[in-house]
């Protein structure tokens, strides 16, 4: 049933897609802030994937302006087919997943910290799914944009694996590579938690806490409270 939405497109299969670029809102409805660039000056990304990213990104404007979120916003990257529609992206002919974008002032926040709430706000075992959610799209992943985020995501993956095992958990299967494109997904997704306050939400952690970083455990509160 879910063979062929489990492996990866070949790329010469994958969809086409287009050259147009999805019409995205310009203000964030929870943070205010615009969810496109250009982005404060100093500020820093974190794309990364952990399930639906409907309760992802919760997850993420939950730490607020004071712990120095700037915007997030929903997104596609991974994949191969340029400005995909989410239903492409659900047929498994992309290879992309859902992503959330996380821009930040590294000022008030690190990229560390960022990787402390992503790692403990889903299951990263899971392999190309999370819960009930099946599909390459739900593939648990981080695109960094520099070395000292390929760096930062490796160390941390290392640090938590031994922890998850303790825990009962298998080998972490989060792919970590660099970001190659970031499509954004439509206006009816972002924030979607947001406008839809008892949609659905496929997020959940494993319980296990990454020993990394000086997130507060209000903050690791929160990132499991988006479930």
């Amino acid at each position: 049933m879910f063979g062929t939405k489990t492996k990866m497109v070949d790329p010469a299969r994958a969809l086409p897609g287009r050259d147009t670029p999805m019409d995205v809102p310009f203000g964030h409805t929870v943070l205010g802030t615009q969810l496109t660039p250009p982005y404060p000056e100093g500020s820093e990304i974190a794309d990364v994937a952990m399930g639906c990213f409907w309760g992802a990104e919760r997850t993420f404007w939950r730490l607020g302006a004071e712990r120095g979120i700037i915007t997030t916003a929903v997104g596609y990257a991974g994949g191969y087919t340029p400005n995909p529609t989410y239903e492409e992206v659900c047929s498994g002919l992309t290879g992309h997943t859902e992503m959330v974008r996380v821009v930040f002032d590294p000022a008030k926040i690190s990229f560390t910290e960022i990787l402390k709430v992503f790692w403990e706000g889903h299951d990263p075992t899971q392999g190309m799914r999370q819960g009930n959610d099946v599909g390459t799209q739900y593939r648990s992943a981080i695109y960094y944009h520099s070395e000292a985020q390929r760096e930062a995501a490796e160390a941390t993956r290392d640090a938590f694996q031994p922890i998850l095992i303790r825990s009962g958990y298998g080998t972490i299967t989060t792919e970590i590579a660099p970001l190659k494109a970031f499509y954004f997904a439509e206006d009816y997704h972002q924030q979607y938690l947001q406008k839809n306050p008892n949609g659905y939400c496929g997020i959940g952690g494993t319980g296990a806490s990454c020993p990394i970083g000086v997130v507060t455990s209000n903050d690791a509160d929160s990132a499991r409270s988006a479930e």
